[in-house]
């Protein structure tokens, strides 16, 4: 019985139950609609249609020049939408949650939802090779296919995944509510932010929204993969404790006889080690005197004139038997019979 309470202290205490979403109806409806919303503006950028027109015209109109006040605290609040800033800050909030709740799903969500975002936004902005507004070569045209890599947007995309995914791993509704709001105005000012500044068009931004809801709508289809990892990783490092705990050597048990060493007056009277009981005396070269022997086994200083102590197990006889009274005692007056 006291061994199972120990072995239930000792055991680790088990990470809290999180039900991830889930695929239902309702997501898998919004995802169809935003991926057939991502493939017109790609069609309407291809195509050149009414979409590249008002891109011309908001980037011939110059935000940046119409309100130049704005610029130096855009030029801060950009980074928001910057990969590597952001990655670290939400990876660290992550960190802390998942030291606390002793599971490793936040960490593995936001590396997830960071592979999916390099792959399928870098695979796209690298095939269509769209210009940015600075490095346009001709009005109306839109610049597709040219070297370029700005569409859709990183920063927009970015923004939506990194700040979404806080919404995405909350555990009430009440905080999903709350931190789906912050993100999506973040990513909101984060895309009309590199409008204003001229670095993207505006419908880069627009695919940027698109591109970066698409992957927070389709991770619920990854999470089997993420618990599988997860699993791996934790028996990986119960195998690492189990060999780190066979290497150490094992104790030794202290409960066999120890040796007992005699002195050569107890082996001279046929004493064996059985018969002691007392702490062995170590073994004194002949010669000696009686006194440093005595010092030697009771750990105590011998007086001049006083008789040395008998070792354990030895019975001195009354010392009136062998040499009569002690000397300084007064004679018993003899009488008669």
């Amino acid at each position: 019985m006291r061994t199972d309470i120990f072995a239930r202290l000792d055991r680790e205490p088990e990470p809290p139950k999180i039900d991830a979403p889930r695929m239902s109806r309702h997501r898998i409806a919004l995802f169809g609609g935003t991926l057939a919303f991502y493939l017109a503006i790609v069609w309407a950028v291809l195509i050149t249609s009414w979409l590249v027109a008002l891109d011309w015209k908001v980037m011939l109109f110059r935000p940046y020049q119409q309100w130049p006040e704005l610029h130096p605290f855009l030029d801060y609040y950009v980074v928001l939408g910057q990969r590597g800033p952001t990655a670290v800050m939400v990876a660290c909030w992550l960190g802390w949650r998942s030291w606390r709740q002793h599971t490793l799903r936040p960490l593995l969500v936001l590396g997830t939802s960071l592979l999916l975002l390099n792959v399928t936004v870098g695979a796209v902005k690298l095939g269509l090779g769209r210009l940015g507004p600075h490095y346009a070569t001709q009005i109306g045209s839109a610049e597709m296919f040219a070297g370029g890599d700005i569409f859709p947007s990183g920063h927009t995309a970015n923004a939506v995944v990194t700040w979404g995914i806080l919404a995405y791993l909350a555990t009430t509704p009440r905080a999903r509510r709350y931190l789906s709001a912050v993100s999506a105005t973040v990513s909101l000012g984060v895309g009309l932010t590199t409008v204003y500044i001229g670095t993207h068009w505006l419908s880069d931004v627009l695919l940027g929204w698109a591109a970066g809801l698409l992957i927070l709508l389709a991770l619920p289809w990854f999470e089997p993969l993420i618990a599988r990892t997860e699993a791996w990783i934790f028996a990986m490092r119960e195998r690492w404790r189990e060999r780190r705990g066979g290497a150490r050597p094992a104790p030794v048990s202290d409960t066999g006889p120890q040796p007992v060493l005699l002195p050569q007056s107890m082996a001279a009277d046929g004493l064996t080690a059985e018969a002691v009981t007392a702490p062995a005396e170590p073994v004194l070269p002949a010669g000696h005197a009686a006194g440093v022997r005595a010092r030697a086994h009771t750990g105590h200083s011998a007086r001049p004139g006083s008789m040395p102590a008998a070792p354990a197990g030895v019975r001195r006889p009354p010392p009136h038997t062998e040499r009569g009274p002690r000397a300084g005692s007064p004679a018993r007056p003899m009488t008669g019979g």
